[in-house]
């Protein structure tokens, strides 16, 4: 029997307090998106989008088949971005997310992640000492085309819990909000007029007023939570392993997402695609087994010169534990949709 060569080390990812400002990690594999991922994702959580599925009205919408759905890239996106929040107790808000460009299946996905903020949070008796940590996400295709880029902000317990960083960013400084023009970038050279004339029944982007207003009703409970997590590369301690989560596994933040995209299209089935949010907020904790059911709001529209329009959508989720569970706010999602 060989001895060890020399001390156990921990595989893990970084503490609050080995986080710096600058720090870039971008040794996350690349994900090459395949039918596999497609129909997987889709199992689990329920994606309705149009285009995705439909090989004949993506050719003539988008000028080609096998359109990949925004939540499955927006998924691993994530996914790859968790090697510096291995730790991390919660994903508190997502900003100036955008899609540049919307995948097909076969692109690869490949994201660099870097530490742009950080705060150290007030200590508190009853519990580990914590910070906040605000990475920058950008992800790129196998031809370096941007994809996504945009900002999360992660609590992340310090490992040494007499720890000062004097870590004390402002967080609200952080991340830029997109204006409509960067929303509808990447579907300027969509047909939006066709996909208006081959979708026939459900409402268009001339029906969806401003007030307008939706609750989906019957809930869609979150299964197969760790699977998600793993087909998005995400190594987030929390959705694995329920001893770091504190008893009970949380939620990967994407899939209480997906779920709520799942819903919206229920609401409004003739969504073309997403392009982007405004701003996302995690407000309370999802746990595996809740079910989740949405509220929509329509808060503003926006015309596009190549016809149809942005629809800017106020999401608000509630989960409950069980069916006698009581109702409890989990999600604050303003999401950007076009319509045709």
């Amino acid at each position: 029997m060989t001895k060890a060569a020399g001390p156990l080390v921990a595989a893990q990812g970084p503490f609050f307090e080995q986080l710096a400002v600058g720090q870039v990690f971008d040794t996350a594999p690349s994900v090459a998106l395949s039918n596999g991922h497609a129909v997987t994702h889709q199992a689990i959580v329920g994606d309705r989008l149009r285009l995705p599925p439909d090989d004949r009205l993506a050719a003539a919408v988008v000028g080609q088949e096998s359109l990949v759905h925004p939540a499955l890239v927006w998924d691993v996106a994530i996914g790859q971005s968790t090697l510096p929040t291995h730790h991390v107790r919660a994903n508190l808000f997502y900003r100036g997310f955008v899609f540049r460009r919307f995948p097909m299946i076969g692109d690869t996905l490949t994201t660099a992640t870097e530490v742009v903020a950080l705060r150290q949070n007030r200590p508190r008796p009853e519990r580990r000492p914590t910070g906040l940590a605000v990475p920058r996400v950008s992800t790129v295709d196998q031809e370096h085309r941007p994809v996504l880029d945009f900002w999360r902000c992660a609590m992340l317990p310090l490992g040494d819990p007499a720890a000062d960083t004097g870590h004390r960013d402002d967080l609200d400084a952080v991340g830029v909000r997109p204006g409509p023009a960067e929303f509808a970038a990447a579907v300027a050279h969509w047909r939006l007029d066709l996909f208006r004339r081959q979708v026939r029944g459900g409402e268009h982007f001339t029906d969806i007023g401003v007030g307008r207003q939706w609750k989906v009703v019957g809930a869609d409970v979150v299964s197969s939570a760790p699977e998600l997590a793993r087909l998005t590369l995400n190594i987030a301690t929390v959705h694995h392993d329920e001893i770091a989560a504190g008893g009970q596994r949380l939620v990967y933040g994407g899939h209480t997402i997906g779920l709520a995209l799942a819903q919206v299209s229920r609401a409004i089935p003739n969504i073309v695609t997403v392009a982007g949010w405004d701003g996302c907020d995690h407000v309370g904790p999802v746990r595996e087994g809740d079910s989740l059911a949405s509220t929509v709001t329509v808060e503003s529209t926006e015309p596009l010169v190549t016809g149809g329009g942005l629809a800017w959508l106020r999401v608000e989720v509630d989960a409950r534990a069980g069916p006698a569970g009581r109702l409890r706010p989990v999600l604050l999602w303003r999401c950007a949709v076009i319509l045709s």
